[in-house]
């Protein structure tokens, strides 16, 4: 008598086809997450602007309707004390201490800068900001609006509020 074999297991075809429906699972599904780590990013860019911008009108409040400089001086004045004349503040000082207003220096999380770059009549969707931008800020010589946008990973397009 013939014993009959019981074959258990997958043949090679049924796994490559397997494999097959997998890789093309993966395909649709991997830029999906990829567009929301981008949404994320451009969500938390948006937050930091809206912070920045509370934080600097309370900056020209405190100190005589002036804004907080730019470029480097920005960062300074932002995560500082500072007498109302906007000088570091020391108990000689005649006014109080106000701030800081930023605990850190915010990184622009879509290009990974913290420049503060002067971009006069800084608009949001437009700008004429340059390449080495993490953040725009309509400055203009202590004349501008005060407005803050985060820049997007190509360094010119305006993100925010």
């Amino acid at each position: 008598m013939f014993s009959q074999r019981i074959k258990k297991g997958f043949t090679l075809i049924e796994i490559l086809i397997v494999v097959i429906i997998l890789g093309i699972l993966a395909a649709i599904v991997i830029p999906q997450f990829s567009n929301a780590s981008t949404s994320a990013k451009t969500s938390a860019v948006t937050s930091t602007a809206q912070s920045l911008r509370s934080q600097i009108a309370l900056y020209k409040l405190q100190h005589n309707d002036t804004l907080p400089a730019a470029g480097a001086a920005f960062w300074t004045a932002m995560t500082t004390q500072t007498d109302a004349a906007g000088v570091a503040y020391t108990t000689a000082s005649a006014s109080g201490p106000f701030g800081p207003y930023m605990q850190s220096t915010p990184t622009n999380s879509l290009n990974q800068l913290t420049t503060v770059t002067d971009v006069p009549g800084a608009l949001y969707p437009t700008t004429n900001a340059t390449a080495a931008t993490g953040w725009a800020y309509d400055y203009n010589g202590g004349a501008g609006s005060g407005r803050i946008y985060g820049t997007g990973t190509d360094k010119l397009t305006l993100v925010g509020p």
